[in-house]
């Protein structure tokens, strides 16, 4: 009877595997870690070859960077019209086309500066279009409680890609750049080829009974609040741990540290999926936050150790609040997931923005004081007090009624 039972609880994990790892949605998981590869081989090295190649001041590099930014988070609210308009196939292929373009046109762009920002530009506007539509099409039709496995798989893959591109790159980036963009943008097209063979036809979720804009009337708290606020502390990481930790220890530790990170996200979110998804909102953002804030400490204390430990609760917090935040703004919303997504980039690129302009005064005045582990001290307690303040408007606005999410896989206590 033992043996019988676990033969069966093992075909029906087997079952779920297939149902939610279909043919169409392996590919995709492929193609984000391929996308993601190209993308990293180059976009890293952009400053570098805009400044050092073509001759462009850094202050022209910085404001070229900046508005590529800007296309590249901001956009991603055209991604569910679009959607709505073309279908999620259609609107993946014609994001790769603008990719594959802008990549191909790098190589005649390296003889001239006014070329080489047209393609960053046309790389941005096709990555604000692909990332909403990829991730609608992979939670198209799936249970509520494939969810989870489906976004953090996602990000795994992104992830994997975004750690192995620079250092793939890196021997060709400045000797033989025209060969990487060749190669990138073949990349890209082959990758646009595959997605041509993707299934067509993605419908629209069942709506369910919503307020004005396709949200759900569940008071309480706002996912595009919380991922602007998430985003914003976690970038204070991002922009500036290579100023600080690169004197204190060195380069290479810096690149270990990175690499290390990105290992941890690829595999832990996966682990960690279903149980982020059995958490509350509320208690979601105190560990996550939580974790956020044990990282900024951990850095503040500087030294080898302090900067690593740091680093993988930083790892933590971003697995817990990122997944999260996703999760909670497709059960809130009634409007296509391509449109969820695609708010979801613009709630990320305002906090990016937010985190960058206040953390260039903090740092600067931190390094005044002559004390830059104050820097990371204010951030830890800046991470401290955002939750208790997103908590305390949720509570201000009245008890929540039933909690996003609580279909099976996505609510729990």
């Amino acid at each position: 009877m033992s043996a019988d039972r676990t033969a069966g609880t093992s075909t029906r994990r087997t079952t779920a595997v297939r149902r939610r790892f279909t043919g169409p949605r392996a590919f995709l998981l492929a193609g984000s870690f391929l996308i993601t590869l190209g993308s990293f081989a180059v976009l890293p090295y952009m400053s570098v070859l805009l400044h050092q190649r073509l001759g462009l001041g850094l202050g022209t590099v910085g404001v070229v960077l900046a508005v590529a930014s800007l296309i590249q988070f901001a956009g991603g609210v055209v991604a569910g019209p679009v959607a709505g308009r073309i279908g999620l196939r259609r609107s993946m292929l014609l994001a790769l086309a603008l990719r594959t373009a802008g990549f191909a046109a790098f190589v005649p762009g390296l003889a001239s500066p006014v070329l080489a920002i047209g393609a960053l530009l046309l790389v941005s506007a096709g990555a604000a279009l692909y990332l909403p539509a990829n991730k609608a099409y992979l939670v198209a039709g799936c249970p509520d409680a494939d969810r989870p496995r489906l976004l953090s798989a996602s990000s795994s893959a992104f992830n994997a890609g975004m750690a192995l591109g620079p250092p793939a790159a890196a021997p060709l980036v400045l000797g033989s750049p025209g060969a990487l963009f060749t190669g990138v943008a073949g990349l890209f097209a082959l990758v646009g080829v595959g997605h041509a063979f993707l299934p067509g036809g993605q419908e629209r979720p069942e709506p369910v009974a919503a307020a004005p804009g396709g949200t759900v009337r569940r008071p309480g708290l706002s996912p595009f609040l919380v991922t602007v606020v998430s985003v914003y502390a976690f970038m204070f990481f991002q922009h500036y741990l290579a100023l600080y930790a690169v004197p204190r220890t060195s380069a290479g530790f810096y690149g270990v540290v990175l690499t290390g990170y990105a290992a941890l996200l690829v595999v832990a979110q996966p682990l960690l999926a279903e149980r982020i998804a059995a958490l509350s909102y509320p208690a979601a953002l105190r560990w996550g936050f939580g974790a956020v804030a044990a990282g900024m400490a951990a850095i503040a204390g500087g030294g080898h150790a302090g900067i690593a430990v740091g680093g993988a609760l930083l790892c933590l917090g971003e697995i817990v609040l990122f997944l999260k935040n996703d999760l909670e703004a497709l059960a809130r919303s009634s409007a296509p997931p391509a449109t969820v997504f695609g708010r979801q980039r613009l709630a990320a690129g305002i906090g990016a923005f937010a985190s960058g302009v206040v953390g260039g005064q903090l740092y600067a005045a931190a390094e005044s004081a002559g004390s830059a582990r104050a820097f990371w001290l204010a951030v830890c307690l800046q991470c401290l007090l955002l939750p208790v303040l997103l908590l305390s408007r949720r509570t201000a606005r009245g008890r929540p009624g039933p909690r996003a999410g609580t279909s099976p896989g996505l609510g729990g206590g």
